[in-house]
């Protein structure tokens, strides 16, 4: 069965966890799992891998950083002749997502992890792993925020040539109220005519706007499931969806899990 980790298990209430993995070739360092609660970024120090995902496998090289969100199945594995060297540094995704309404930054948007070649930002997260062996503090996860977005700058990493009034409008549908509003709150936010909005998605993200509402619905949806103990009808109606019968339905297909069995499972999980 799938693994769905979970940051808890690991952090012991510290802001962040970071870790440097080494993966020998063509081993690999985790079965294909998901995230309960949290994002995460990997940073890759030497050697050469695999990405391992649900859409492909895309090449792991030194100065790639890649961003992983909750819903995104992914595995990684060493390859030939030295294997793979990165740094794991995972945050509790509520904060990742208040950090982003706080500044204002376009949110990453993409059906899958997002990956972006800086070699520059390789110091970035050896200076987090340094701060994280001594008594890490939630500014030291803010400092390697910013560093590193400094570094990335997110809006033109995620899709290049994105326009801004969709970057700010894909921001704002995470807050709660929007994500229960749905396509017409995007639509609202935009600004444009529903074909400018479907046709500027496809262009920017390869997804529709229906596909953009439902993936966020169902990453809040995990969150919570993982998180709280909010009857399972709640977190539908909470989510946007229009009935718990097909909350059901769309979480189980993206996540090969029912919510019950999704939310059991999440609490036995581990950050490795």
């Amino acid at each position: 069965m799938e693994q769905i980790l979970r940051f808890e298990a690991h952090a012991f209430g510290r802001p962040y966890h970071a870790a440097r993995v080494r993966i020998a070739a063509r081993a690999r360092d985790t079965e294909l799992h998901t995230h309960a609660d949290f994002h995460e970024f990997m940073g890759v120090v030497s050697g050469c891998g695999e990405h391992l995902l649900t859409t492909g496998v895309e090449v792991l090289r030194p100065g790639d950083v890649v961003l992983v969100r909750p819903s995104d199945r992914h595995a990684i594995r060493g390859s030939a002749p030295d294997g793979l060297e990165f740094i794991n540094v995972a945050f509790p995704s509520s904060i990742w997502q208040g950090f982003l309404d706080l500044t204002r930054t376009p949110t990453w948007s993409s059906r899958g992890p997002i990956s972006v070649h800086q070699p520059a930002a390789v110091p970035v997260f050896e200076r987090a792993l340094d701060r994280f062996q001594g008594s890490p503090t939630t500014y030291d996860l803010i400092r390697f925020w910013t560093d590193l977005l400094e570094l990335l700058r997110p809006d033109e990493a995620a899709a290049p040539g994105v326009p801004d009034w969709l970057a700010k409008a894909c921001t704002a549908m995470r807050a709660e109220a929007n994500l229960r509003a749905g396509v017409p709150r995007l639509l609202e936010l935009a600004g444009v005519s529903p074909a400018h909005l479907s046709r500027s998605m496809r262009a920017a993200y390869g997804i529709t706007p229906t596909a953009f509402v439902t993936d966020l619905r169902l990453e809040h949806a995990a969150s919570l499931l993982a998180a709280t103990n909010t009857p399972i009808a709640t977190i539908a109606t909470t989510c946007g969806f229009t009935s718990q019968s097909y909350f059901t339905r769309c979480f189980t297909t993206n996540h090969t899990l029912t919510p019950t069995a999704f939310r059991h499972h999440s609490q036995r999980a581990f950050v490795p």
